[in-house]
């Protein structure tokens, strides 16, 4: 697995061994980073279920400022730190502006740092139902002065999510037992993702 695009592209990242983890597509990243756009320049991000930190990289790669990777494992969070690493020395940056925390993603760090503009979700699949609830309550609070902070959630194509005071903005992919990302807007008058 490579990051897709930006200043480190082709840069290799790191996965951990096992099926614990399931990285997120080059293919797909290319999609999400094409449709996020302007956004991501300076832009501070969240990486929940961090796994081999691809979402977050990416978006390094791609001019983002830095952000905060959240992974339970530590194996899986080894593979960040290195992967960070990698992708620091060839954007020509330190490390100082990304964080990896060793904890449950379900428990959304809140304060302590720069608040997000941009949040990346994908979590294992099986547990998509039981925590996403959970998840979109606690980035309300998160992101209570950023309204227009865009939360990009991968999940399989057979999930709808309708969390209370988001809206679903955007969907890429499609087909049942896909990946696809939704992109999640507080609801009311925001910009468009």
């Amino acid at each position: 697995m490579r990051i897709s695009g930006g200043v480190a592209r082709g840069i290799t990242l790191l996965v951990p061994k096992g099926d614990a983890v399931r990285p997120a597509t080059d293919g797909m990243r290319q999609a999400v980073f094409s449709s996020l756009g302007s956004r991501v320049s300076e832009a501070w991000f969240l990486d929940l279920f961090a796994g081999s930190g691809a979402y977050g990289l990416e978006a390094a790669s791609r001019g983002a400022a830095g952000g905060v990777f959240v992974e339970q494992s530590a194996k899986a969070a080894a593979c960040v730190r290195a992967n960070i690493a990698a992708v620091a020395k060839s954007i020509g940056r330190g490390t100082e502006a990304f964080a990896v925390v060793k904890a449950d993603a379900r428990n959304v760090p809140l304060g302590g740092g720069k608040v997000p503009d941009l949040v990346f979700i994908d979590p294992p699949y099986e547990i998509i139902p039981e925590v996403a609830p959970g998840l979109f309550q606690r980035l309300s609070e998160l992101l209570a002065s950023k309204p227009d902070a865009v939360v990009v959630f991968e999940y399989p194509g057979e999930i709808e999510l309708a969390p209370p005071g988001w809206e679903l903005r955007k969907r890429l992919g499609k087909g049942a037992r896909q990946p696809t990302v939704g992109f999640f807007l507080r609801a009311g008058p925001v910009a468009a993702a």
